[in-house]
């Protein structure tokens, strides 16, 4: 007669399992800094990582970061020791169970030892909400600090020294780094945060498992060898195979997932083209054209979504067959000992919760690959916008030092990207208070002279002398007008806050545009709402307020009247009498407001000539 004895002795095994924590967290943590080490050596993805956020784990700021990270270590190897506790409550279980069918002494230590059980399973049903509970708060707040770190970073990095803009000169332009920001950055965040978790605590869980499974197994004869301990060796040898095949069904996510990326930015950003550019399309009735450019885009997308779907159809199916069959395999092996009543039905669970959780951890790259696919996919992402920024701010700009007030320009050449001159040696001066008219056929560069001496154009050569530090204002034909209050719109670049009620209101009616008085921290997209010639109003207007030593206008009258135009110009003179106004425009208006004239004549000629004013 059998009697019910616990697999394990609970009373003490709150301490041996404080214990076995604390002694497994030391060595996971010194093994993942090691294998960190070596990936981000070895690997190319993994000097991606380091390229990408090594700052964020350098330095005394980075002690925070390393405390949740040990923190959420922790609680990956709480969770596997929970797991390995429950394996043998339902030992303990079914043992019980299966001593009631018995009769007498043996049934009583049967219903003793099943009510005892389920006292243990209520104990760390507890503690795995309470640990969950907590893995969830910390896993949130970590990666929501770690990705504003890199949200500030890569925004800084793209917003600097005009990256922004002048990467459209790259070699390779890049597409859509708005997407890369902000949708790329949170994959990444959370993808290294799953897999490299979810890689400690599949080691972890491997080998507590391993030595569970290794105490039930029992010999196999195969041909007649007997090979002890057999379980162990099969369920490595099955996982190992399934792993080698999984990942060559899996390898094609990769490139696929990365094409999914661009394909569906590209789709994004034709149908944000046709909605900021509603009116003009509609003037010019070509919705039959833009269709057929959203549908070529649009059939982009669902075609590699076709080769996404069949490629994971056969990696999903490959896994699902083995993870069905990991289910009975087990049991199977296990029968013939039950059968013969060398091990009891607890242990036959246990073997198979053992089994699953060693074939789980051993498939845990096979079964991540998915993610993994989609994680370099965002690691290459993130380091092509690296790239291209640094390629970006290495382009070749002028020489441009400070100045007090006034325009001087010595020796300055003007090229297109082809190699074409657009100016050769050019040479201005201008004092402060004096104005420049720059005028020429179309495609003869006037534009293109004001980028370069805002140090945006890269093919340029020469020496620049301006006002810099903010002292320089540079004002386009479409004004830009940002998301926000018609009050933000009025003082930018600056702050809204620095921006008076007083100044607000004596600005916009000096422009004539009193009637947006009362709307004046209304939040709406002031860019539809005001007429072109409003918004151009509004950019003279922040040229009132910034009172700069220097301005750019490049045709910036050019939806106002003739008797406007002449009137904000004779305003901007009186107001700011010490300024240097540089014009870009046509009309024969603008010659009786500036003292000076230069003609771009092209193939990099051109010549200036002093105006009566």
């Amino acid at each position: 007669m059998t009697t019910f004895s616990p697999s394990i002795d609970w009373s003490d095994e709150f301490l041996k399992s404080t214990l076995w924590v604390l002694q497994v967290w030391v060595i996971t943590a010194l093994s993942l800094l090691v294998v960190l080490f070596v990936v981000g050596r070895t690997t190319e993805w993994g000097r991606q990582f380091w390229r990408i956020t090594g700052d964020y784990f350098k330095g005394r700021q980075s002690v925070p970061a390393w405390a949740v990270v040990g923190l959420l270590l922790m609680s990956a190897i709480l969770v596997v020791r929970i797991n390995v506790l429950l394996s043998y409550y339902a030992n303990d279980l079914f043992s019980a169970l299966q001593v009631t069918f018995q009769s007498g002494s043996a049934r009583d230590t049967g219903i003793h030892g099943f009510w005892l059980t389920i006292l243990v399973f209520a104990v760390l049903a507890v503690c795995y909400v309470a640990r969950t509970l907590a893995d969830l708060y910390l896993t949130q707040r970590f990666l929501m600090r770690w990705r504003i770190w890199l949200s500030r970073r890569f925004i800084d990095d793209w917003l600097g020294d005009y990256v922004y803009f002048r990467s459209q000169f790259s070699r390779q332009p890049i597409d859509n780094p708005d997407q890369r920001i902000q949708q790329d950055i949170t994959s990444y965040t959370s993808d290294s945060q799953t897999l490299a978790v979810g890689a400690a605590s599949s080691s972890v869980s491997l080998v507590s498992f391993t030595i569970i499974l290794w105490q039930l197994s029992g010999p196999i004869t195969v041909l007649g060898l007997q090979i002890p301990r057999a379980m162990v060796f099969l369920a490595y040898i099955y996982v190992i195979i399934a792993t080698v095949l999984a990942f060559r069904i899996g390898r094609p996510l990769i490139r696929l997932n990365f094409l999914n990326e661009l394909l569906t930015a590209s789709y994004r950003y034709a149908l944000v083209r046709v909605r900021d550019n509603s009116e003009n399309i509609a003037f010019y009735r070509g919705e039959p054209v833009e269709n057929r450019g959203l549908m070529s885009r649009f059939t982009a997308v669902i075609a590699n979504t076709w080769a996404i779907v069949f490629r994971s159809l056969k990696f999903q199916g490959f896994n699902l067959v083995i993870s069905q069959i990991a289910v009975v395999f087990p049991v199977i092996i296990q029968a013939p000992r039950f059968f013969a009543q060398e091990i009891t039905l607890g242990d036959v669970t246990q073997t198979a919760q053992a089994f699953g959780e060693v074939e789980g951890s051993l498939s845990f790259f096979r079964l991540a690959y998915d993610d993994f696919a989609s994680y370099r996919a965002s690691l290459n992402r993130l380091t092509q916008l690296q790239d291209a920024n640094d390629e970006a701010r290495a382009l070749p700009a002028p020489a441009t030092e400070d100045r007090e007030s006034g325009l001087s320009v010595q020796d300055l050449d003007v090229r297109l990207p082809d190699g074409r001159p657009l100016l050769t040696d050019l040479d201005l001066n201008l004092d402060g208070g004096e104005s420049l008219l720059v005028r020429g056929p179309s495609g003869s560069g006037k534009t293109t002279l004001l980028r370069s001496l805002a140090g945006l154009w890269p093919y340029v050569n020469g020496s620049i002398e301006r006002p810099l530090d903010g002292r320089a204002m540079f004002c386009g034909q479409q004004p830009y007008l940002p998301l926000g209050t018609l009050r933000t719109g009025l003082a930018y670049p600056l702050p809204a806050e620095t921006l008076s009620d007083e100044e607000a209101v004596e600005t916009l009616r000096a422009m004539q545009l009193g009637h947006l008085v009362d709307r004046l921290d209304v939040e709406t997209d002031w860019t539809k709402t005001l007429s072109p010639g409003e918004q151009q109003r509004l950019a003279f207007g922040r040229i009132l307020l910034a009172k700069p030593s220097l301005v750019f206008l490049d045709e910036t009258t050019s939806a106002l009247d003739e008797g406007m135009e002449h009137a904000i110009y004779e305003l901007i003179r009186e107001r700011l009498p010490g300024c240097t106004i540089v014009s870009v425009g046509h009309r024969s208006s603008l010659e009786n407001l500036h003292t000076n004239e230069l003609t771009l004549l092209g193939e990099g000629q051109w010549e200036t000539r002093t105006l009566v004013v």
